[in-house]
């Protein structure tokens, strides 16, 4: 006997053999056991899902005579050994009548079939119509068909199956009953195909049947055809390597390599890879595809570490690789990776174009803040027993200011340990220079105040936007200073600049300056501290510079001082948002507002010490997250207020202008108060 395939040998026979589609078997099943039987049902899906499979079920299903000759034998469980059941599985019951519509589209084909129809079944129950690739009919034949479709003799049941529905006019949908088949996933075809693999003792490797389960694409019957192609490539036998070479599929060790070098920040290594890759004369174009496949299950790994499928039996090493990225950087090589698959139809070299798209994700990655070595998994915030929230890593190691986003972290958060530089630590990598006289050049300025503006920065001109021309502002691509003015102005919200004028790498770098919460009624008592508490008075401010008698740096020295640190960028922010604690003449104690905990890094300290050894005030910092006291002005609170200031003075000076009461007399003008930018107080 010739050798028979295997997506005809293991064809389901009967409803419980059918693999998947079971809102399809559920709704067939039941009708047939209550004996609600509609005249015309309509299968659609794609190719190789068991459209055909099913109306050839159902057609056994109206004609097993086990039970009895009568309508009232139809069952949903043909027994497959009667006359009838045996005749359908061979393919010559003559009540059976199957038209291929892709090959019988004209008119007259469908009248001579319908000619027939008012004849009483031969040999069956019910003369039952298996209507293949239905949509293939021409537009007179589905007029021939439609009253026939509408109201057959009680002995004639009407079965169609389509891929392409759409084409169906809406007379002939709207007399059928729809089911539409789903496709199969990967870990379906998988366990069908071990299955069959098993009983017909043929040796395979579980991962080959993925690589087949994913070259299916949906379809079980081309699943099955391949298996029969993948035993016959490696002589009776279904392994990874044989698998992997008969479909053209790349190596996944390959894309692990390139996430490896992706999470060392290593460009050489990144090139070496495509470089190795390219001996293999692959698809890059599917290299890229599966870099991004693998960059979403690394996304899953992260929140959902039980989620992540072993498809590839890599499911171990996608753990340990996820721990290695944070969210943030595998959400936006992720991007990148789509719109680098977009752009490569129009690059002149596919392999260019992926080494343009592994370099654009080291580029674009965050910059100015260190690379965590890991991340806990899974990436959630639950309470443990020490109260900080799952996920976050412990003070005392400095988490990564890139780690949370600034909408991640609540405020009001409960600090954690102090966050410190130990003694034995080496010095300090970048000193900055005292404030120079003139404005640096863009190579004199370090990266981070490169990157992100000051936030102190304000306009200098005290006039409405309609009454003269404001003073112009640096272009974006243009560098920041370090030393910048004081600030004199809190801008408005509809002032500032829109995310398409600022620089991207403000964005890529430096997380958004939050507000600094309100200081809380002076009725309340100021949290306890371990150490001494700070003075609620405002002291007496000393000259900008100096520090205060004992020689010992206090708050108002921090706020005078502040300005001529030099600081930039986020280091200044983080500093912004701080408040002196205790200062012994050794290690000086900083108090950050938990709205900016995530910017604390050990990197900013360092940059700070270094601004204070500047000034010949060489201390270890600790800098520990707890809410601050009331009635105490951070930098960035007291700039705020002069501003605020400055800003009621300014607009004040406007409406006793005698030239402005004119024009709101005459006009009926109206000053805009937030267009009013105060003048730059003389430093």
């Amino acid at each position: 006997m010739s050798y028979q395939v295997l997506a005809r040998k293991w064809r389901p026979r009967t409803f419980h053999e059918l693999v998947g589609q079971d809102h399809v078997r559920r709704a067939l099943v039941n009708a047939l056991d209550q004996g609600r039987l509609h005249h015309a049902y309509l299968f659609t899906g794609t190719r190789g899902v068991g459209k055909t499979t099913l109306a050839r079920i159902l057609a056994k299903c109206l004609n097993c005579t086990a039970k009895g000759e009568g309508d009232e034998a139809v069952t949903s469980t043909p027994c497959g050994t009667c006359e009838a059941c045996r005749a359908i599985d061979e393919g010559r019951f003559v009540d059976l009548i199957e038209v291929d519509a892709a090959s019988r589209t004209k008119v007259e084909d469908t009248r001579e079939l319908l000619d027939n129809v008012q004849y009483a079944p031969t040999q069956g129950r019910y003369k039952v119509y298996l209507i293949d690739e239905v949509h293939m009919l021409s537009t007179h034949s589905f007029n021939a068909l439609l009253k026939t479709l509408e109201e057959p003799p009680p002995h004639v049941k009407f079965l169609l199956a389509t891929t392409d529905p759409q084409k169906l006019p809406v007379t002939v949908l709207s007399r059928c009953l729809q089911f539409t088949l789903k496709n199969m996933p990967p870990e379906r075809v998988v366990e069908h195909l071990t299955q069959v693999l098993t009983a017909e003792h043929v040796a395979f490797d579980e991962s080959a049947l993925w690589l087949l389960g994913k070259a299916a694409d949906g379809s079980m019957r081309d699943a099955m055809s391949l298996t029969d192609q993948a035993i016959a490539f490696g002589q009776g036998e279904v392994r990874h390597g044989d698998v992997a070479a008969m479909l053209g599929t790349l190596d996944h060790r390959h894309v692990l390599a390139l996430l490896e070098a992706l999470a060392e920040v290593d460009a050489a290594r990144l090139l070496a890879e495509v470089a190795s890759l390219a001996e293999q004369g692959p698809d890059f174009a599917g290299v890229l595809d599966d870099l991004v496949g693998v960059l979403h299950r690394l996304a899953v790994a992260q929140m959902v570490p039980g989620g992540v499928s072993n498809a590839h039996g890599d499911r171990d090493a996608l753990l340990a690789l996820a721990a290695r990225f944070t969210a943030e950087d595998v959400q936006l090589y992720y991007q990148i990776g789509l719109q680098g698959r977009a752009d490569m139809g129009q690059a002149p070299d596919p392999r260019g174009a992926l080494e343009m798209t592994l370099l654009r994700m080291l580029a674009f990655r965050p910059q100015g803040v260190p690379r965590p070595a890991q991340t806990p998994l899974p990436l959630r915030a639950e309470p443990n027993q020490s109260g900080a929230p799952v996920g976050e890593p412990a003070r005392s190691e400095a988490p990564p200011s890139h780690q949370l986003a600034p909408s991640e972290t609540p405020p009001g958060a409960p600090g954690a340990g102090h966050v410190g530089i130990p003694e034995s630590a080496a010095a300090p990598a970048e000193v900055p220079k005292a404030p120079p006289s003139s404005p640096p050049t863009a190579a004199e300025l370090p990266r981070e105040a490169a990157m992100a503006p000051s936030l102190d920065e304000a306009p200098a001109q005290a006039v409405g936007h309609d009454m003269a021309r404001p003073a112009e502002e640096p272009p974006p691509w243009e560098p920041y200073p370090e030393t910048l003015p004081p600030q004199t102005e809190a801008p408005a919200e509809s002032d500032r600049p829109s995310p398409v004028e600022r620089p991207a790498e403000e964005f890529a770098e430096a997380p958004a300056a939050m507000p600094a919460p309100p200081p809380a009624a002076a009725s309340e008592p100021a949290p306890e501290s371990p150490r001494a508490p700070l003075d609620t008075t405002t002291p007496t401010p000393t000259t900008e510079g100096a520090p205060s008698g004992s020689g010992l740096l206090d708050h108002a020295d921090w706020l005078d001082r502040f300005e001529s640190l030099g600081l930039g960028g986020l280091t200044r922010n983080l500093a912004a948002h701080c408040v002196v604690e205790v200062d012994d003449g050794q290690t000086l104690h900083l108090r950050l507002d938990p709205s900016q905990s995530a910017m604390n890094a050990e990197v900013h300290h360092q940059r700070i010490q270094a601004a204070l050894a500047a000034q010949d005030l060489s201390r270890r910092l600790v800098v520990e997250v707890a809410e601050l006291p009331a009635g105490i002005e951070t930098p960035q609170a007291r700039a705020e207020r002069l501003a605020a200031e400055r800003h009621a003075e300014a607009v004040a000076a406007l409406k006793a202008d005698p030239q402005v009461r004119q024009l709101e007399e005459t006009f009926g003008a109206r000053l805009q108060e937030s267009s009013v930018t105060p003048e730059t107080p003389a430093s």
